[in-house]
């Protein structure tokens, strides 16, 4: 069987650490071919979706004492050039490419729709991921989350820091870190909020500060609705914003309540991998795009949740095909 990779251009993926690459050495392992492609390459031919495609063979890699694995240089190895009707080549599509959800990511959505009306698995599903913004979707659930403002208004930020003490605030379109700042009450706030929010042209999630993140931010792997794993991640010494995972996580009533109350909405939209990031039993983003953080914890744990995520991926398409071979 082949397997369909949406990415970014593989020479800007981190061999040894980003969450693709795992999925890509989880799928190789299983037996599958991985066949990767960008936005650029998919194209409609008399309404059928194709793509100029490359498949490619991932080199060993081993563990190391910590987060990253031991890769070579150059990770994976060009064996193949192909175009491919994508109903008809692959059983199964990863939409991989990192946020944000630009004009980009909404084409390549729009395209791989066309996927998806044929019949083939995309995960996640396109139209989920245009749904369900991975910084917004938490707000349907205010109950579970900390206090939080979503404003472009320098003033409101101000008056909400003024209020709590102490406030993380980051872009709406954000993502790794980018442009997430620590507001203290005082007289700098004023300057950042009309920073952050480009003098209120830019809407920004401002949220409460929860000192409990110095014991640690979890991260749960959800799959399918169902937490399969768990890390925990913290700040480091000099840099408020989340690290690298350090530990296992143990999920907690509170993680199980948060997961149970969102699962009805990932299903619905058919995002079947979402990385949910949870603090002292609040709840704070759910990533949908390019969920991540797998690949490392399987190099620090000696954990397999990569190729977990693949065997359910693959035992779907199998019942699919299987219903669709009796029908």
């Amino acid at each position: 069987m082949r397997t369909l990779f949406v990415t970014d251009a593989l020479d800007t993926l981190h061999g040894d650490i980003d969450a693709t690459v795992g999925l890509m050495a989880a799928a190789q392992a299983e037996g599958l071919e991985v066949w990767v492609c960008g936005p650029e390459d998919l194209t409609v031919v008399d309404g059928r979706l194709c793509t100029r495609t490359r498949r490619v063979e991932l080199r060993a890699r081993t563990r190391t004492d910590g987060h990253r694995w031991r890769i070579e240089p150059r990770w994976y190895d060009e064996v193949e050039l192909a175009v491919l009707d994508v109903a008809s080549a692959f059983g199964v599509v990863l939409l991989r490419i990192d946020p944000p959800v630009d004009a980009r990511y909404l084409h390549t959505t729009y395209l791989l729709d066309l996927a998806v009306a044929a019949g083939v698995r995309v995960a996640n599903d396109p139209a989920g991921v245009r749904a369900l913004h991975e910084k917004i979707v938490a707000l349907h659930l205010p109950e579970l989350c900390p206090r939080t403002l979503v404003t472009t208004s320098a003033t409101e930020v101000e008056s909400f820091v003024a209020e709590l003490g102490r406030a993380v605030v980051k872009p709406v379109d954000g993502f790794a870190g980018t442009d997430v700042w620590l507001l203290e009450r005082g007289s700098a706030v004023r300057a950042l909020a009309e920073s952050a929010t480009r003098a209120g042209t830019r809407h920004v999630i401002v949220q409460e500060y929860l000192p409990s993140v110095t014991e640690g931010n979890k991260r749960l792997f959800v799959l399918d609705g169902e937490i399969t794993g768990a890390v925990l991640r913290r700040p480091s010494a000099n840099d408020f914003r989340i690290g690298p995972p350090v530990a296992a996580a143990r999920p907690d009533d509170a993680d199980h309540r948060i997961v149970a109350t969102l699962a009805p909405l990932l299903t619905a939209h058919g995002i079947s991998l979402a990385g949910v990031d949870v603090i002292a039993g609040r709840l704070i983003e759910v990533n949908v795009t390019c969920p991540g953080g797998m690949h490392k914890a399987d190099a620090l744990l000696g954990t397999d949740y990569s190729g977990r995520i693949v065997r359910r991926l693959l035992a779907h398409q199998r019942v699919s095909t299987t219903e669709g071979s009796l029908s």
